[in-house]
């Protein structure tokens, strides 16, 4: 059980997130590329509840499971296409604070032309990132299944 149930204790603020997510997802981002960054950053900040939770929406969106196994190590794969790299570059990145030079930026919009999919994909990455920051500390787990 989490420590805090933030939908209950703060439900306007919680709302405000769920309201995010939802444009995001009615948004141009491809919905894989969309949940590969959502696994990737909560890796990486070690959110268990929303790695189970986005890994198991990709699989519901057609995901592989070789794609998912292998994206902790997404550098070293070759099942990842360059815009997929690039977005996972960028999420790495950005959560890890590193600087986004103008090479690394270059890519991205060479990737994401489309200055609306690139904006909802940089939404997208600060979104779980905040996620993230409710669910580690509040300890959320996923159900046991």
């Amino acid at each position: 059980m989490a420590r805090l149930n933030l939908g209950t204790a703060a439900p306007e603020p919680y709302q405000g997130f769920k309201d995010a997510d939802a444009a995001i997802r009615k948004g141009p981002l491809d919905d894989k590329v969309r949940e590969l960054v959502k696994i990737r950053v909560s890796q990486i900040n070690g959110c268990v509840f929303c790695v189970d939770m986005h890994s198991r929406e990709a699989r519901r969106i057609g995901e592989t499971e070789d794609r998912l196994l292998q994206l902790p190590v997404w550098q070293e794969s070759e099942l990842f296409d360059e815009r997929e790299r690039a977005a996972l570059g960028y999420a790495e990145a950005a959560t890890l604070r590193d600087h986004i030079d103008d090479e690394q930026w270059e890519e991205l919009r060479k990737a994401f032309p489309d200055e609306s999919e690139l904006g909802h994909l940089i939404a997208q990455v600060s979104l779980i990132n905040a996620l993230n920051l409710i669910g580690v500390p509040l300890q959320m787990k996923p159900p046991r299944r």
